[in-house]
């Protein structure tokens, strides 16, 4: 009986969905004011100016009083990540980086690429931009727009630029040579925070297609990750006359009726779903393999989406505590498996340096409340409130699935949203900071990607 109520249900809104609602949405170019106080009446200024990070001598002071006042608690025995970052280890990590870190170094790194900033909407947007440093005689770079996600920022992406600008070096064909545009987003890193509400990935994906303008790119191509899929997702569906190609390596979705079609009838209707063994091994028993990793690494969403600036007040209060909350996300996302190891997996993937420089960024440009609002602007209202989830995208579509990604959408299930997908690849390896943790792979597939939306 509760089979054919479940079934009646489910197909009751296959036909409201496929039938009666015909009219199909679309998301509509709005404009908007982020800056302090009322907007003003003048002409916005459209200067792009040179920026530079800094390590004085008062910020390295300041570094070592918060690490040297962290108040210590002993650890549970035999815990490793279960409960969140192994104390044990952040010792460590916080020993590291209090004695043989220097942020003088990575800032001189951080400085290789040249960074800008410039006025949008009422506040001042990072980016860097990286052009390539040579280019065979009759040929431009094709212009790209990268976008990172929470907890991470442009860092994110130091190894993949250049094999993305200057993929010769790398012993890579030149075919595909890109001009590389990766802004913080706004309230992330050097980008300013909004001092309004409401600046949700809907008004960011609008102010970096100003950018993109600004610069001169009336076409480009996008890739994102994390908060990046969503950000370039809307700018897809904004102004895709204006995107060449989107290239994502994780793919949202809203529940709807072919997912919960699969859950109820897996085990007799699978062909149907168009769900091939590897999804099938990627996300059923659906209870173990999704719906409880989901509640088990939620919990910072919940916070965040309702009560950000109490949570982020201790953060940026703690230079330790900061790590901590960020790290273990670095952790866990990169390979749930990684939660039975006592530190957590870190240094398999990343060097301290590069996690620290991360967590750094956070820091000096004191960021992480104003990062942890997005959540709240986004999902605060709940995931039936997002218009944009019902818009089709229709730009030429890249997908690389990697395998320890948090979330896994099957092509047949992403093709209903991305509607024009001309690569759907599943990655060797890899988790959700793939631009960070598995930089020559994303760039291979971005450049694949690319070749098959100019072939077609």
């Amino acid at each position: 009986m509760l089979l054919e109520i479940a079934l009646a249900l489910v197909l009751g809104a296959v036909i409201y969905h496929y039938i009666f609602k015909k009219k199909e949405e679309t998301l509509q170019m709005e404009d908007g004011w982020w800056g302090a106080g009322e907007e003003p009446e003048t002409e916005e200024e459209k200067t792009v100016r040179p920026f530079k990070i800094e390590a004085s001598e008062e910020m390295l002071k300041d570094l070592h009083a918060p690490i040297d006042l962290t108040r210590w608690t002993a650890p549970l025995e035999d815990i490793r990540f279960h409960y969140g970052f192994n104390l044990t280890y952040l010792q460590k990590v916080a020993s590291y980086w209090r004695n043989q870190y220097s942020w003088q170094k990575q800032v001189e790194i951080l400085n290789k690429y040249p960074h800008f900033k410039t006025n949008i909407e009422g506040i001042d947007i990072h980016f860097i931009h990286v052009k390539p440093p040579h280019l065979p005689a009759g040929r431009t770079a094709k212009p790209l727009l990268i976008v990172h996600g929470w907890p991470g920022s442009f860092y994110e992406f130091y190894k993949i630029i250049s094999l993305l600008t200057d993929p010769s070096s790398h012993g890579l064909s030149d075919e595909h040579i890109f001009e590389v545009i990766c802004p913080s987003i706004p309230g992330f890193g050097f980008s300013e925070a909004p001092h309004k509400k409401g600046c949700d990935s809907v008004a960011v994906a609008r102010i970096f297609y100003k950018l993109m303008m600004r610069l001169g790119f009336r076409e480009f191509y996008a890739q994102g990750g994390d908060w990046g899929s969503l950000i370039c997702t809307n700018l897809s569906q904004l102004v895709p006359s204006h995107v060449i190609g989107l290239h994502l390596n994780v793919v949202f979705l809203a529940p709807g009726a072919p997912q919960f079609l699969a859950i109820l009838f897996r085990k007799y209707f699978l062909g149907l779903f168009g769900l091939r063994e590897l999804y099938v091994q990627q996300m059923f028993p659906y209870t173990e393999k999704v719906l409880y990793p989901m509640v088990k690494e939620s919990g910072y969403l919940h916070i965040q989406a309702t009560k950000p600036d109490t949570a982020g007040f201790g953060l940026i209060s703690s230079l330790v505590g900061l790590a901590a909350y960020i790290l273990e996300k670095l952790s866990t996302w990169t390979d749930a498996e990684f939660c039975n190891l006592e530190d957590g997996g870190l240094e398999r993937n990343y060097s301290l340096d590069e996690l620290l420089t991360n967590i750094m960024i956070y820091w000096v440009s004191g960021s992480i409340i104003s990062s942890m609002r997005f959540y709240k602007e986004n999902l605060g209202d709940g995931l039936g409130h997002r218009k944009h989830e019902r818009v089709k995208v229709k730009v030429p579509t890249g997908v690389a699935s990697f395998p320890n990604e948090l979330r896994h959408a099957p092509p047949v299930w992403a093709e209903k949203k991305y509607t024009n997908i001309v690569s759907f690849a599943d990655m060797p390896h890899g988790g959700h900071f793939a631009a960070f943790e598995q930089p020559e792979i994303l760039a291979a597939d971005i450049r694949q990607f690319v070749g098959k939306v100019e072939r077609k």
